[in-house]
């Protein structure tokens, strides 16, 4: 391999190593217009309730499987999975291939921008459904 080549390579093998470990930080705006998709089974704000599928209020750094008085899969209390960046991103691409056997039937988003949009769209809110920054929700 001459001195281009081996510049080349290790440019090229720098940027993908790169680009994989760093995640872009998505658009909460662009995120709410992909989050529609998921309102058919989850609901998310003041006032959200479990539906087809538990509440996302407080999603990020939540072990999977723990929403009270949602009746979760098995394998989804089971899975080990925290809800962070890295293991939505990986979920919401194919919830069935990453957590087999789960109730979620969705077959994922495939767009790894609106995937970190909605991640952004869903980080906003707290355990309260109030979004960050807008203090508790009223009783």
């Amino acid at each position: 391999m001459n001195g281009k080549s081996l510049v080349l390579s290790a440019a090229l093998l720098c940027g993908f190593s790169f680009g994989a470990l760093a995640q872009e930080a998505g658009d909460p705006a662009a995120g709410e217009k992909v989050f529609r998709v998921c309102r058919q089974c989850h609901h998310i704000g003041r006032g959200a309730t479990n539906f087809y599928g538990p509440v996302l209020n407080g999603l990020i750094d939540r072990p999977a499987g723990s929403v009270p008085g949602y009746n979760y899969s098995e394998a989804n209390k089971t899975s080990g999975k925290v809800w962070n960046v890295p293991t939505l991103t990986s979920y919401l691409r194919q919830p069935q291939h990453d957590v087999p056997k789960t109730y979620m039937t969705f077959a994922g988003i495939k767009s790894d921008k609106e995937i970190a949009d909605v991640i952004a769209y869903i980080a906003q809110y707290d355990r309260s459904g109030a979004k960050k920054g807008e203090g508790p929700q009223p009783q």
